[in-house]
């Protein structure tokens, strides 16, 4: 009986990946019973805005924003940062500074990767992780993952339920109560697929439900045309907020394959 051996390993592989979820659900249920009072009576500062909208790479986008903006750094359209005023204000300034590196002049990209890298923005993360809102990267992606197992088992049951039925036939079961028996599994995967979609609380990527709760009032908050609020919407929306068309291209600026760095530059792509 060639098919029982299918069904019970579609009930394996069913049951494997329900349980995986489900434990993830429970993890993640007692994540937001912990959070439901983080964050209460605090702000966000950009920097957390920034970590929480769009992780470490994000924080490094909104330090170099801001320091060009206050003409401490200048960011060429052709995608090279050069340093004018090399006594950064904070953690966050001092990593930019020291990505750039001691010549004063770099590529923005390795700028970026570098500074989302720093120590500084780890321990944003943490103190973040701490306070209960940012995921911890164990748990970033947890759900999203089992999810991603369950529909993998729904259609390697499908695949079973098929090669059952395409088998030669070893038992005098009918093929539609053979197909009966490989559609309970596969039932019970779908029905876990729709629970987790109903009741497992959506976390983003990085922001906890507290942390997606403070980023909503800070964006409420935010208004007029000052500086703060063009910073705070880069923090959230990332550089795709940047007015500024020079400003905009030197991230979008990408180095070909064959350019490499040779000698100094004078910071607007000139060798």
């Amino acid at each position: 009986m060639f098919w029982v051996l299918l069904l019970l390993l579609a009930w394996a592989v069913a049951g494997t990946a329900c349980t995986r979820l489900c434990l993830a659900a429970v993890h993640a249920a007692a994540m937001d019973a912990k959070e439901v009072t983080a964050g209460q009576g605090r702000d966000l500062t950009l920097y957390e805005a920034a970590f929480l909208s769009g992780g470490p790479r994000r924080v490094a986008d909104l330090t170099l924003v801001s320091m060009a903006r206050q003409r401490r750094l200048l960011l060429a359209h052709t995608g090279w940062a050069t340093v004018v005023d090399p006594r950064g204000r904070d953690e966050m300034e001092r990593s930019v500074i020291g990505a750039i590196g001691p010549e004063g002049q770099s590529r923005i990209e390795p700028v970026r990767d570098a500074a989302a890298a720093a120590d500084a923005v780890g321990s944003l993360g943490d103190r973040l992780v701490s306070a209960g809102l940012a995921v911890p990267d164990g748990a970033r992606g947890g759900v999203a993952s089992a999810i991603r197992q369950v529909r993998l088992a729904a259609l390697f049951v499908l695949a079973l339920g098929a090669l059952a039925l395409l088998a030669p036939a070893q038992s005098d079961m009918p093929a539609h109560l053979v197909a009966l028996w490989f559609a309970l599994p596969f039932v019970v995967t779908l029905s876990c697929l729709a629970i987790a979609r109903m009741e497992i609380h959506p976390y983003a990527q990085w922001a906890s439900p507290a942390g997606q709760r403070l980023l909503s009032t800070l964006v409420r908050r935010s208004g007029g045309g000052d500086d703060r609020t063009y910073l705070t919407s880069v923090a959230v929306r990332g550089v795709r907020a940047i007015g500024e068309p020079d400003l905009r291209a030197a991230f979008a600026h990408r180095e070909p394959h064959h350019e490499r760095s040779t000698g100094a530059v004078d910071g607007t792509g000139g060798r």
